[in-house]
């Protein structure tokens, strides 16, 4: 999360360097999830076809390759192209980290509640190691450790096992099916698979659940920054004020799993 968080938490502060105004900045932090909200559902069957583990890493490599272009974009809609596909790319690697724990762990609340509280303390870190490097080094240095947080991260998912039994065609390496160019576009027929489970009362409210919390964290990464932009705070204290709500997300996780003993999910 603190890889999602890094790049998220720069825009705005990289915009405002340029003298992007408030609109520009909000759309340029709305960009990063357009790609995501079209083929979420697609890289979520990717998963499923070649291992959650394998298509996270390619993910977190484009996040990796991408991240000291930023510092080369002139403007706007140099910035927005970059935002579309990075943002869309960070986008998958945390979705990619989700399914991997929730397939590994078995659902199991204690687990996925101990996940949760360390992708607050990512959360948490990387807004204030960001805001510091910005302001001692601006653009590059803080690009540039954004993508050596990516090196970190590739090891760490180097470390885990691929969720074999989770994966509809499982176990051998013979029996995983080999990349083909035309599994890279999305099929009509997986979106209707996955629409379908809106009929579910867990999924659904599960989703709006999930849209609401994205509402409030978009308007956190990019209103918010810009407001304590304008009344004159400096990177490292905005990524203090930015971790804090971090701080107590992480709090509340590590009691997920004695919640879900003590009354229905």
């Amino acid at each position: 999360m603190g890889y999602v968080d890094f790049f998220t938490f720069l825009i705005p502060l990289y915009g405002l360097s340029l003298g992007l105004d408030a609109s520009e900045i909000g759309v340029l932090v709305g960009a990063r999830s357009i790609l995501a909200l079209f083929l979420s559902i697609h890289i979520g069957v990717l998963m499923d076809r070649f291992g959650t583990r394998a298509v996270t890493l390619v993910f977190v490599w484009i996040g990796m390759l991408l991240a000291p272009l930023f510092p080369l974009a002139p403007g706007f809609w140099a910035l927005l192209l970059l935002q579309l596909v990075n943002g869309a790319a960070v986008s998958f690697a945390w979705s990619g980290a989700q399914t991997l724990i929730a397939q590994l762990a078995e659902g199991d609340a204690t687990y996925i509640g101990r996940f949760s509280f360390f992708a607050r303390l990512g959360s948490t870190t990387a807004p204030i190691v960001a805001g510091a490097v910005w302001d001692l080094g601006g653009a590059w240095p803080a690009y540039l450790l954004g993508a050596a947080w990516g090196a970190i991260l590739t090891a760490a998912l180097f470390r885990i096992p691929e969720a074999e039994f989770f994966t509809p065609q499982p176990a051998s390496a013979a029996n995983r099916r080999r990349f083909r160019v035309r599994d890279a576009w999305p099929r009509a027929s997986d979106y209707v698979s996955a629409i379908k489970l809106i009929a579910l009362p867990a999924v659904a409210v599960s989703m709006a659940v999930i849209s609401m919390r994205n509402t409030t964290y978009s308007l956190q990464t990019s209103v918010y920054v810009v407001y304590l932009h304008q009344i004159a705070l400096v990177g490292t204290t905005i990524g203090i004020l930015f971790a804090a709500s971090e701080i107590a997300s992480g709090l509340g996780a590590l009691f997920a799993g004695r919640a879900m003993r003590l009354g229905d999910p």
